[in-house]
């Protein structure tokens, strides 16, 4: 089979670690008989610096036009005096939106031999971690009506937090599919003891699971989730949440993994069609210098070849080859603790290649 992939290096690591996630990949598919044809497009820092815009309409366009979209990371303090509307992570949203990419899933998954890596104790972590994030990814306050006014305390400024029913039904339905396939458990998380807007949700989430007997549903503040997520993070098998509840839980759920380094994300639209990137950012410190792990970018194209090209197979093939090169003891700089063999970008990247 022929794929089409447009790929977005971004900024920062961004091409460092893309670089290792197509080698993955090409090798992926010389092994089973695929083609994969990518077309590189700007986004980001590079397309500001490149056109004057971080998100050019040519990179819409061949998005539109490829199967599925590949994407580093954008960002850094080059261009962190631009006003608010034209900084480069303006392009995420914008790509989002413009793809219909409402659904965000991000797997916490602890590897076994990472486990010393968790900030977490042992006993926590014991029989492993296999968490899914759902994150709506189109509507909350990220992309709700926005401004500034005069009060009597002087300038203010407000982001409004809005949810239509279908927005909720919508990524709802995602998480309980996902959960059927997995443990049959839901936790969705609101604030419904404050927002109105986590009202309506938590009520349409209960009307989408009478359509899913099987699946057992629990509702959760966002407040005790984020602490349960350190206490006793195993009680979760599916987390479904709002746009900005879910990108703090994610990053808080990266971090008992051992490594945000590590874990790949997938935002999907209606149908197949995704876009894949790591959950981490730019790191323009490090940018260039063989030291950022490709291994969550590397893990995001096994989520595309799972979710948006339907190669279960091809995706178990790079899952296990990153636990093979871990279990030979290799780490990049963010996972190293004195033991196995520190590598690089490209050395890790290549290991992986090897293992497939």
């Amino acid at each position: 089979m022929n794929y089409t992939i447009a790929v977005i290096p971004g900024d920062g690591i961004g091409p460092d670690i893309v670089e290792q996630a197509l080698k993955v990949m090409h090798k992926v598919g010389d092994k089973f008989g695929h083609t994969f044809t990518c077309q590189t497009v700007l986004a980001g820092g590079a397309a500001i610096d490149a056109t004057g815009g971080c998100l050019p309409q040519e990179t819409i366009d061949v998005c539109k036009a490829s199967d599925a979209v590949l994407l580093g990371a954008v960002g850094g303090p080059k261009w962190d005096n631009l006003p608010g509307g034209e900084r480069p992570e303006r392009a995420l949203l914008g790509i989002r939106k413009e793809l219909g990419l409402f659904a965000n899933l991000r797997p916490a998954v602890i590897f076994e031999e990472l486990a010393a890596a968790s900030p977490l104790k042992p006993e926590i972590l014991a029989g492993g971690l296999d968490i899914v994030v759902v994150r709506e990814l189109t509507g909350g306050i990220y992309f709700g009506e926005r401004g500034t006014k005069e009060t009597d305390l002087g300038p203010a400024a407000y982001d409004v937090e809005m949810y239509a029913e279908e927005e909720v039904r919508r990524i709802a339905k995602v998480a309980f599919d996902m959960a059927m396939k997995r443990n049959k458990h839901v936790t969705s998380v609101d604030k419904a003891n404050v927002l109105v807007s986590s009202r309506l949700w938590r009520r349409v989430v209960a009307e989408v699971a009478k359509d899913y007997p099987e699946v057992t549903l629990d509702n959760m503040y966002v407040d005790n989730a984020a602490m349960q997520l350190v206490r006793n993070p195993r009680q979760f098998d599916v987390i479904v949440t709002s746009n900005i509840f879910g990108d703090i839980l994610s990053d808080e759920a990266s971090q008992i993994t051992g490594s945000i380094g590590m874990l790949p994300s997938a935002s999907l639209a209606k149908g197949n069609f995704g876009m894949y990137e790591p959950i981490h950012g730019s790191a323009p410190d490090i940018a260039g210098q063989n030291k950022a792990n490709p291994t969550a970018t590397i893990l995001s194209v096994g989520m595309m070849l799972r979710y948006t090209f339907g190669l279960g197979a091809e995706a178990d093939a790079v899952d296990a080859a990153v636990k093979t090169v871990l279990a030979q003891g290799y780490r990049t700089p963010d996972l190293y603790t004195g033991e196995g063999t520190l590598v690089g970008t490209a050395e890790m990247g290549q290991l992986i290649a090897d293992a497939i």
